[in-house]
């Protein structure tokens, strides 16, 4: 569960400004401000269901951006290289390796 919660505040981050002004408020509620389904429904005067159904076709919409767009994906990819190589700096074996790279 939190897998998913971090992955949807990920492509929250990423696509929240293709989605409309309701959309954004109910995921905002649900996932950044951790709101129960009941709670959203309360403040905006609609059924539970109602709330359920939107966050769901929500995360399906940014699921399907995500499989378009790949910008988390991207994203995640530049990380782990920033990641390889501040281990190579550390190491100082960083100029090692652009010196081989230039061999290429």
């Amino acid at each position: 569960m939190l897998e998913k919660t971090m992955r949807m505040n990920y492509l929250y981050d990423f696509y929240q400004m293709l989605l409309t002004e309701k959309q954004r408020s109910y995921m905002s509620l649900y996932y950044l401000d951790d709101y129960s389904l009941g709670e959203i429904a309360e403040e905006y005067e609609v059924s539970r269901q109602a709330v359920y159904d939107n966050i769901k076709r929500t995360e399906a919409m940014l699921e399907e951006y995500e499989a378009k767009l790949m910008l988390l994906n991207k994203f995640q990819k530049r990380q782990q290289l920033i990641e390889q190589l501040k281990e190579c700096a550390d190491s100082h074996t960083l100029p090692l390796v652009l010196a081989l790279e230039e061999l290429e």
